[in-house]
Order: structure tokens, then sequence, then C-alpha cells
């Protein structure tokens, strides 16, 4: 992405994030989906609905973060909206990195239903891994430094650990399953941003973590090493400038990742070719993350940039994919 359109992103999403609450739309875009795809919920965009990440629950439904809004939300299969926990605002004077307004990013769910997900304000008081039990209320269990960006989380629960991708910092942290200090466990160039947003979504997949870098456009593979120290970084898939989170199929190395600028959800495959898979027509608006279920992917789309409908979408992953 050239410099102009960086800017162009970056002055779009402190726009949306500073006005969220004052934007009013006339209704949901008219693109229909195809055969194989659905819209599962029609969000509210004056309402701070701005989906950035999403897990499914095993009722059907889904929760996700909404992005500039400060709330966890949980999204039935019939489309209702119901916001289970809303984050403290930032103290007085405190700016995320580069977003400048307070930013919900990854979230991951526990098999006990605990959900832990990722707030950033720019306050060392308030950036890090936070938890939301059942019927509780969240809190902060692990805290990262104010001027980082936490933006992607996985968990890998059979190692008691999770991963955050920094964006700012370039780093991937890793956080012990009860919280605590958290480590550097990888920083290299290849995780840098370039001018915006560097290393955005990570899932734990065959051994390694594997983390978009969304300004260079790669998906990269780091292995976890028999001692749990990160190998080398691994450039798997390039050309894909604007990728944001993503997820894998189940069908080996392939995977669905959400190209947000570009409006696409493209597969991925082991390669690193990649093709596209659902688009604009389908009723994509900035796709922001994905969750893939049996033959199901789950696409939440913030409408960052065209600033209409942020929905939720499923389609059937065909075969092959």
């Amino acid at each position: 992405m050239n410099t102009s359109a960086r800017a162009t992103r970056t002055s779009l999403l402190a726009a949306a994030a500073a006005t969220l609450l004052a934007v009013t739309v006339a209704g949901p875009a008219t693109a229909a989906p195809t055969a194989d795809a659905r819209f599962v919920a029609h969000l509210d965009m004056a309402a701070g609905q701005r989906p950035e990440n999403i897990v499914l629950e095993p009722s059907g439904a889904a929760d996700v973060t909404f992005a500039f809004s400060r709330q966890v939300a949980r999204i039935t299969p019939d489309g209702r909206v119901h916001v289970l926990a809303t984050l403290p605002e930032p103290p007085a004077g405190a700016a995320t990195p580069v977003l400048s307004s307070p930013f919900l990013g990854g979230i991951v769910r526990a098999h006990d239903g605990t959900l832990y997900f990722l707030y950033a304000t720019g306050s060392a008081d308030q950036t890090g891994l936070w938890r939301l039990r059942p019927g509780g209320t969240p809190r902060r269990i692990a805290a990262l430094p104010a001027e980082s960006l936490p933006n992607g989380l996985a968990y890998d629960e059979r190692a008691g650990r999770f991963y955050i991708a920094d964006s700012v910092l370039g780093t991937v942290w890793r956080v012990p399953a009860a919280g605590g200090t958290p480590t550097r466990w990888a920083t290299a160039p290849e995780l840098a941003p370039e001018g915006f947003l560097g290393a955005n979504g990570i899932k734990i997949h065959g051994g390694a973590a594997w983390v978009s870098n969304l300004d260079k456009g790669t998906v990269l593979r780091i292995p976890i090493t028999a001692h749990g120290t990160a190998g080398p970084v691994r450039v798997r898939a390039t050309g894909l400038v604007n990728i944001d989170d993503f997820a894998f199929t189940g069908h080996g190395d392939t995977l669905l990742a959400a190209v947000n600028a570009a409006n696409e959800i493209a597969v991925v495959r082991p390669d690193g070719s990649h093709t596209v898979f659902l688009s604009g027509a389908d009723g994509l608006q900035n796709p922001t993350s994905v969750a893939v279920r049996g033959n199901t992917a789950y696409v939440a789309s913030g409408a960052y940039n065209t600033d209409s409908d942020p929905n939720i979408l499923a389609a059937r992953v065909r075969p092959g994919a």
C-alpha cells in the first residue's frame, strides 16, 4: 500500500472511532449474498457495532469485539445482539497508538466458556489481556505496555499459553493461561509495520504460530520449538496487502484470510497461492476476521472504509478450500 493509501485508511479509522456514536445510516446494504452465503446479522453502526474479531459458541452463536465502542457482544444465530461487557473508558489524555481511540481486538474462548480479549487504550492501567467468565465482569489478567497495540489473540489451551500479535511494536507476546507478566516471545522485522500496522492476526496451528502482517501483506509461520521458544520466521504467503485476521479451514495449512481494504476473503493455499473466495458482491464490508466450524465460515465485517452495513456473514466452505 502506498503512503497516501495508508494515510487515507488511518484517517478513516480515526474518524470512525471519533464519531462512531454520531453516525447514522439509511439502512443495510442492498448487496445480496450468493447461494453459498447468507447474512447472520446486520449490525447497528450508529450504536458502534463494528465487529473486529469473532469466535464461535457451541450453541451456534458468535462472540465478537466491537472495535471502538469498548463492547464485547454475543450474536445469536437469528441475528440478535446481546452486549456481554463494556470495558472502562480510558483516562483523560490517553490515546491508543496509531488509532487514537480505545480499541478492542482479538477474542478467544476457553472450553469452560470463559472469553479472553485484548484492549488497547494508550494507558498502562488498561492495555492488555482481559478475561470475562460466564456471568461475570471483565478483569485484566495481563498488562501490556501503553505504547503497544495488542491486536490478534490465539490460545493454546493444551499448553496453557496465550499468544498476542502486537501491531505497533512488531512483537508476538506470550502470556500464561492464568495471566501474569507477558514475555516477548518473537520480535522480527517481518512482524514490524511499514507505516500503519504490522503483525495483526494470529493462530496456533501445526506446532507453530501463524501471523499476518497487514502492511506487508504476508502470512508468516513461526515454529514453536520443543523448549517453547520461537523458531525462525518464515514467509508463507505474500501479496495480501491489508490482510487482517484469518482462520484455517481444517484442510492442512489452507486458510481463509480477511483482506480488509480489498473487501475480500481469500483462500490461501499451502504453497502461498491465493484466490478470492468472497467479495463485496457477497455482502462483505471490509472484513476483519474469520471463524470456521465444519464446512461453514463466519465472517465479521467492520465497514471501516465503506462506512455501511457492518455485518456477520456465513458461507459454505467449498470442497478443496
